[in-house]
């Protein structure tokens, strides 16, 4: 009887064009307390996703799952979890089976920014950086990617960054490992695309966060200026491009047109800038 009922609304559906009857489908934010991770949890929320949260701060993690709950009445899980320990992705993924909770999307968003030389950067910092922005997203695709393969469905969203075309004086650890994560998701669709398993990789140029260390003035002038976004501005772009199985998205009009000038701008001009500015001013001791 069912069935019966089930074929009944496909014709009916098909008749009065009217969208496919959709499961509710579950999306994994790592990083999802705050930043760009919680507002792609409102963008998804809102949109009717499950949610399933992992961050370190797990105060906001609280905050944020409330929020969401009260606002969209989403079922939402948390996980408090350290995603730089070595363990993490592992951890994560045997937390969600145990919990028989199944993964469609896959957002590897957490990350950390710090500037300075390479030499004088803490190694703990470093450490961090390397397993939150290369171990922790690669073992965490693996390991969800394989679900995803066998069920010849999902989505994996990997947030780089414009500095993945940056290689700068002060940020190398931030953009080589986002070069690493933009090399990796290209690699990984072209693996995962006969599978029916898309893999959209996000570009963004600075974001209105609590990433930087600037003031609320800083970030008022930069988003009047363009050269700062919304996070939840680009929380909608990133769900759009992904619905869209759109391979590399770059949002920004200003960091569109500039891209290519990154390319041919001579790094011997880069290390005049680095010796003679105030930003990183040679060491002279």
């Amino acid at each position: 009887m069912f069935g019966k009922r089930t074929k009944n609304y496909e014709i009916v559906r098909i008749f009065l064009n009217m969208p496919a009857l959709k499961k509710t489908e579950t999306v994994l934010i790592t990083g999802g307390s705050s930043g760009i991770g919680f507002a792609l949890a409102k963008e998804f929320a809102s949109r009717g996703y499950k949610l399933i949260l992992v961050s370190n701060q797990k105060e906001q993690l609280h905050i944020a799952a409330e929020k969401l709950q009260n606002k969209y009445s989403t079922e939402t899980h948390t996980l408090f979890l350290n995603l730089a320990l070595p363990e993490a992705a592992a951890e994560l993924f045997n937390w969600c089976q145990t919990n028989q909770l199944q993964v469609d999307v896959l957002v590897n968003n957490a990350g950390v920014f710090f500037f300075g030389e390479v030499v004088k950067n803490d190694i703990k910092k470093i450490e961090t950086i390397l397993s939150l922005h290369v171990n922790t997203p690669a073992m965490l695709c693996r390991l969800f990617g394989e679900e995803m393969k066998q069920r010849r469905s999902g989505n994996i969203i990997i947030i780089s960054s414009l500095a993945a075309y940056m290689p700068y004086p002060g940020i190398a650890f931030y953009a080589a490992t986002k070069r690493f994560l933009k090399s990796f998701a290209c690699s990984l669709r072209t693996e995962m695309i006969d599978y029916n398993v898309n893999v959209t990789c996000v570009c963004p140029g600075a974001v209105s966060t609590d990433l930087y260390d600037l003031s609320a003035a800083g970030h008022k002038k930069a988003l009047k200026m363009g050269i700062m976004m919304r996070p939840e501005k680009l929380a909608r772009k990133i769900v759009r491009a992904m619905n869209r199985h759109t391979s590399i998205l770059i949002p920004g009009f200003i960091n569109r047109v500039f891209l290519p000038f990154l390319f041919i701008i001579p790094h011997g001009l880069i290390t005049l800038v680095r010796r003679y500015s105030k930003l990183l001013p040679p060491d002279q001791s």
